[in-house]
């Protein structure tokens, strides 16, 4: 079967994550797709431009949709409004829609096109190219897309895919906690360079033990405790029912604001 390639791949919005797809894109690849760039965003996408040879900032959004087969919205969802409006998009475009909250129905109102339309949730980490992005529904050309940057999960519908981005808003809180065990050691009189370093080591050690797919998260977390060792203390007393059960409620929350209908724009 001969595979999906993307050779010339639009961003309107070049924020955080345009800037981590173009660097996942082109950073030590041999022949890097072509990537045109909106000017919103103008500080990035020029600076993105001066780094990479394929990358060109265009005049306007309409040009981004004319010169790309792929074309990403990455605007935030309350301007999409203003930063869509009077776009043409031809039905043979694939558009990737990367806006938390807005489903595929109310782009294609937006656009009032035919063209097909994918939501997607690509994590900063794909400059890396070790993000695992899930997609729906599963097209070959943003398949082929987010292959390219760690690969791609595509899912049966919307409901699921609302599910999966609820969990990736817990990204944060992870850094968060990892900053509370930083002032916690401060407080306890240890040097705050040594407290991070130290936290930073600990908990990268623990992000590469899920490479092992072997091992259920269960069987990871079993794994690194001992019976009644420092571990499974601060596992049973702080994260013990009741803040489990917490968390599924703040989850829970979350999939119910995610499901509900965007804000309307200007009639």
């Amino acid at each position: 079967m001969t595979r999906t390639t993307v050779g010339r791949i639009g961003i309107i919005g070049v924020g955080e994550i345009g800037r981590a797809v173009v660097s996942g894109l082109c950073d030590g690849v041999g022949t890097p797709p072509e990537v045109f760039l909106s000017p919103r965003g103008e500080r990035t996408a020029a600076e993105l431009s001066a780094r990479y040879e394929g990358v060109q900032v265009c005049a306007d959004n309409q040009e981004v949709v004319d010169r790309s087969e792929a074309v990403i919205i990455a605007v935030r969802a309350q301007d999409r409004y203003e930063a869509l409006a009077g776009l043409r998009v031809d039905d043979d475009r694939t558009v990737i829609n990367v806006m938390s909250g807005v489903a595929n129905d109310d782009l294609r109102q937006v656009l009032a096109t035919d063209a097909a339309l994918v939501r997607a949730i690509p994590l900063p980490s794909v400059r890396e190219r070790r993000c695992v992005t899930v997609t729906f529904p599963s097209h070959p050309v943003a398949d082929a897309l987010f292959e390219q940057l760690g690969g791609t999960q595509p899912v049966a519908d919307e409901a699921a895919f609302d599910v999966f981005s609820a969990l990736t808003g817990t990204l944060t809180t992870h850094y968060a906690y990892l900053a509370t065990l930083k002032s916690w050691a401060v407080g306890h009189g240890i040097a705050a360079d040594a407290a991070d370093r130290y936290l930073r080591g600990l908990f990268q050690g623990a992000g590469r033990a899920l490479e092992d797919e072997t091992r259920s998260l269960h069987r990871l977390a079993a794994d690194h405790e001992t019976p009644n060792g420092s571990n499974e203390r601060i596992r049973t007393t702080w994260f013990g029912p009741a803040n489990s059960e917490a968390l599924g409620m703040a989850l829970d929350d979350l999939l119910a604001h995610l499901r509900q209908p965007a804000a309307e724009g200007p009639s």
